[in-house]
């Protein structure tokens, strides 16, 4: 597994913008604020595999910015040989996408939800930033609200995964 420093040699290589580059430190910091909590709780975490994977995570952004930048970040990590990093980089959208969603947005017909302990910190930590600066759980609940609507699945993974990581002591 590679470091944060190759995490973040690899994002430039790849053509990360400066803004880029800025919410995944800001993703990291998040994330392993909740690993480190978590481990002080006894739970077994991989904290190299969240701060590569939270770095990482947007890597895809360095083709589009758009949906598809988990799939196309995928991508580079597979060709980089980074396999244990690719499932966040797919998984990370929101609370994750499920298969009927994803075929509606024009993704690979499969589900694109974080099962994973590191998967489910990134994703989480990846709410609470917005661009390079830090929300409340309540004020990301309330944007994913406003944009995929009350009642949306989206809405109700993303507060099942703050439970569930608030019941391994992720916010002590």
């Amino acid at each position: 597994m590679i470091d944060s420093k190759e995490a973040i040699r690899i994002l430039k290589e790849e053509g990360c913008s400066t803004e880029v580059l800025n919410h995944v430190r800001a993703v990291r910091d998040v994330s392993m604020e909740i690993a480190e909590n978590i481990e002080k709780s006894g739970v077994d975490v991989d904290k190299n595999l969240v701060e590569v994977g939270a770095l990482l995570h947007d890597i895809g952004r360095s083709k589009t910015h758009d949906i598809k930048h988990g799939v196309e970040g995928s991508k580079i990590l597979k060709e980089r040989g980074l396999k244990k990093i690719v499932p966040i980089a797919e998984n990370h959208l929101g609370a994750g996408i499920a298969k009927e969603e994803a075929e509606k947005l024009d993704l690979p017909e499969k589900d694109f939800l974080p099962s994973s302990l590191e998967e489910k910190i990134v994703t989480y930590g990846d709410n609470l930033i917005v661009e390079d600066k830090r929300q409340t759980y309540e004020e990301a609940l309330e944007e994913m609200r406003e944009e995929l609507g009350q009642n949306h699945e989206g809405v109700s993974r993303f507060k099942n995964m703050h439970d569930e990581l608030e019941k391994l002591g992720a916010f002590n």
